[in-house]
C-alpha cells in the first residue's frame, strides 16, 4: 500500500494532526450514515414531513450528538488497535496520545449546552477507555466492542415498536461504518511513522 501510494503520487500521512482530523471526520461520518440513513429509510415517502417535524428533529439532533461522542471513542480505539503493533514497548504512550487527539476532537465541537454533560463525560473517560483496551490484544474493527451501540439504541428517534426485528440490521450498519473507517485509515496513513511520532509526542 505504501509503495502504490508513492507510485501514484499520494504519500501516506504520518502527522498526528492529520490523524486528529481523520478521527473527527470519521466519527461524524459514522454518526451521519448510521443514524440519518436509518431514519430516512424508515420514513420512506414521508421523509419530508418527518424531517420537517420540530420534535423529531430535536430528538434526531440529540441522538446524533450522543452517537457522535461515542463514535469518537470507537474510531480512537480502532486507530489505537491498528497502530499498537508498531509501538512495541510504548503501548501506553500510544494510547495516551490517541486519547488526547480524541479529546481534542470533542473539545473542538460547538456542542449545545444540553449536551455538555455527555460531551464532558465522553472526554473525561476516553483515556481510561483506551488504557483498559491495552489489557487484551488489539482487536480489528470487525470484532471490536462498539461504545456507540448503547447510545444509538437508547436515543434513536424511532419508537422501539417501529423497529422490532431490526436490531441486527442497525448494529450491522454501525459496524459497517467502523470497518470502512479502518479501511480508510489503512489507505491513508503510514502506520510505523505515525506511531513513532505519536509516542514521541
Amino acid at each position: 500500500m505504501s509503495f502504490w501510494s508513492r507510485f501514484l503520487g499520494r504519500p501516506l500521512a504520518a502527522e498526528p494532526s492529520a490523524l486528529s482530523r481523520f478521527l473527527g471526520r470519521q466519527a461524524a461520518y459514522v454518526t451521519q450514515k448510521t443514524v440519518v440513513d436509518y431514519c430516512r429509510v424508515k420514513a420512506g415517502r414521508g421523509e419530508a414531513e418527518l424531517f420537517g417535524d420540530r420534535d423529531f428533529m430535536a430528538a434526531l439532533r440529540h441522538c446524533r450528538w450522543q452517537v457522535f461522542f461515542a463514535s469518537v471513542a470507537d474510531v480512537s480505539a480502532m486507530a489505537e488497535a491498528w497502530l499498537r503493533p508498531h509501538a512495541e514497548g510504548r503501548e501506553a504512550a500510544l494510547a495516551g496520545a490517541v486519547a488526547a487527539l480524541g479529546c481534542a476532537v470533542l473539545d473542538a465541537e460547538e456542542v449545545p449546552p444540553e449536551e455538555h454533560a455527555a460531551r464532558d463525560a465522553a472526554r473525561d473517560g476516553l483515556a481510561a477507555h483506551l488504557a483498559a483496551l491495552l489489557l487484551a490484544p488489539p482487536v480489528p474493527a470487525d470484532r471490536m466492542p462498539l461504545t456507540a451501540e448503547a447510545p444509538l439504541f437508547a436515543t434513536l428517534p424511532v419508537h422501539p415498536d417501529q423497529r422490532r426485528g431490526e436490531s441486527e440490521a442497525i448494529r450491522g450498519a454501525l459496524r459497517f461504518q467502523i470497518v470502512t473507517t479502518q479501511q480508510e485509515l489503512e489507505r491513508g496513513f503510514d502506520a510505523p511513522r505515525l506511531a513513532a511520532r505519536l509516542v514521541a509526542a
